[in-house]
């Protein structure tokens, strides 16, 4: 009896270890993504584009440092297309390959030190333009972030929107050409189109956000702000960075940044503002307090 409790018990010992060993192990990902061409009503005109599984911006990409991804795409529209996995330290096969309609391919990503934001999109400019969204890099299971653990994260992406329709002729789009510029495929109040949406952003009193920035805008550096709120850059290009506070942000083309954002005001709203450097639209969203615990 005793011998067969100190076997229950090694038992019970190997499989904790077993557990401790492998609860941070790096896991396989899978996601499916599907290009259709979809309708989209914006600035009172409704026209076609390429979208992934139907969204604009796509589907955010969410995982663990040291992970591997598996992204099948099924092309389901007119024209072939090819991704580009923007900022990752080895090159992903197949990014030069045309996807032909009616064809799939499957990415493996490998990832190793990326930590932080990056982005996937279409290759060519006229299909980027409406097929782009998040790559998340978490820390690993067993690490911790090098700053204070946020309340919650927040993915913003700065677009644009053409009313012209966007064919394989429009492989080049000139900085400014752009109708309106939009935050998560909103275009705000700016452009006085009353079908339009304002992106919102909800905060709690006294939480700490991580807004994931990235700028998909082919042609414009894009400058951010919230009114009445500064922001703490922790991170660019998924890497970790020294901490550099400012009022308001500035993103090249292309480029991500991670910032903190301290919500520490009074309780209503503050107006979210993104503008290209040529000055020529700017988008608002809202930022909007859900409590006033201590005002």
């Amino acid at each position: 009896m005793g011998s067969q409790k100190h076997v229950v018990l090694l038992l019970s010992v190997l499989l904790i270890l077993n557990s401790l060993l492998f609860s941070g192990a790096d896991e396989d990902h899978y996601y499916e993504f599907i290009l259709q061409e979809t309708e989209i009503t914006k600035l009172y005109s409704t026209k076609t584009i390429l979208t992934v599984n139907g969204s604009f911006p796509g589907p955010e990409i969410r995982v663990r440092r040291g992970d591997t991804v598996y992204v099948n795409v099924l092309n389901q529209g007119r024209s072939a297309v090819s991704f580009d996995w923007q900022g990752f330290e080895d090159p992903v096969d197949g990014s030069n390959e045309l996807i032909q309609p009616g064809k799939n391919f499957t990415y493996e990503i490998e990832l190793d030190d990326e930590i932080g934001t990056l982005w996937w999109h279409a290759r060519s400019a006229w299909a980027k333009a409406t097929v782009h969204g998040a790559f998340v890099i978490l820390p690993a299971a067993d690490e911790e972030y090098p700053f204070p653990t946020p309340t919650s994260d927040q993915i913003i992406i700065f677009g644009e929107w053409f009313k012209q329709e966007l064919t394989e002729a429009n492989e080049t789009i000139a900085a400014g050409q752009a109708d309106g510029y939009t935050i998560n495929g909103h275009l705000g109040e700016t452009y006085g189109c009353s079908n339009d949406t304002t992106y919102l952003l909800e905060v709690a009193y006294e939480g700490l956000y991580l807004l994931r920035l990235i700028n998909a805008v082919a042609n414009e550096t894009m400058v951010f702000a919230i009114a009445q709120h500064s922001f703490t850059t922790v991170g660019q290009n998924a890497t970790y960075s020294q901490r550099s506070f400012s009022t308001s942000l500035t993103l090249a083309p292309g480029q991500t940044l991670d910032v903190l954002l301290s919500a520490n005001q009074n309780v209503g709203q503050y107006y979210i503002t993104a503008q290209p450097s040529s000055g020529r639209h700017n988008t608002t969203g809202v930022i909007q307090y859900l409590t006033s615990t201590g005002v």
